[in-house]
């Protein structure tokens, strides 16, 4: 899966390496060996909601809710969803952001796979949990198509289940 993850050099600022799902997506035949190396991470497990965080975890997000049976939730930015939401806020280099849920996204006991494109410091994929947490789901893995493992994310959601497809 590598070969389809281009690296871009100081993108979105100087100093950081982007990796670009872009040939990924692009390319029918990857996209869907990318899946169904996702799908055999949660096979055997119940699965009732998919989030998506924004935005790259929407694409891989609504064919693993698709391939799950499972609802689809998105996860926004800020002002984005249009129903009454909830919030989590979660650090930047130089500042914070939030995402958002719809209040009526998760039912209390759902079981919640949690999908994003990657885990980096872990800042958005915290964020997440936490939201379905307030609203009384349950976890059951959180779900990635990288891991940048360099940077330590996976600290910040210890005690859940982590997958990633592929590894930096």
């Amino acid at each position: 899966m590598k070969k389809y993850i281009r690296d871009i050099q100081d993108f979105p600022k100087e100093g950081v390496v982007f990796k670009d799902i872009t040939p990924l997506l692009i390319d029918p035949k990857a996209r869907k060996e990318c899946l169904e190396i996702l799908v055999s991470a949660v096979k055997d497990k119940k699965i009732d909601k998919v989030i998506g965080a924004e935005s790259r975890g929407f694409f891989f997000g609504m064919l693993l809710a698709e391939e799950l049976n499972a609802g689809f939730v998105p996860v926004r930015k800020p002002n984005k969803l249009p129903f009454d939401t909830i919030s989590a806020s979660y650090d930047l280099e130089y500042g914070t952001d939030s995402l958002e849920i719809h209040t009526d996204a998760i039912q209390k006991g759902d079981r919640v796979l949690i999908h994003d494109d990657v885990l980096a410091t872990g800042g958005t994929a915290k964020a997440v949990c936490e939201l379905v947490e307030q609203l009384g789901g349950v976890i059951v893995q959180c779900n990635f198509l990288m891991e940048i493992t360099f940077l330590n994310g996976r600290e910040k959601i210890a005690g859940n289940e982590i997958f990633a497809a592929i590894t930096y």
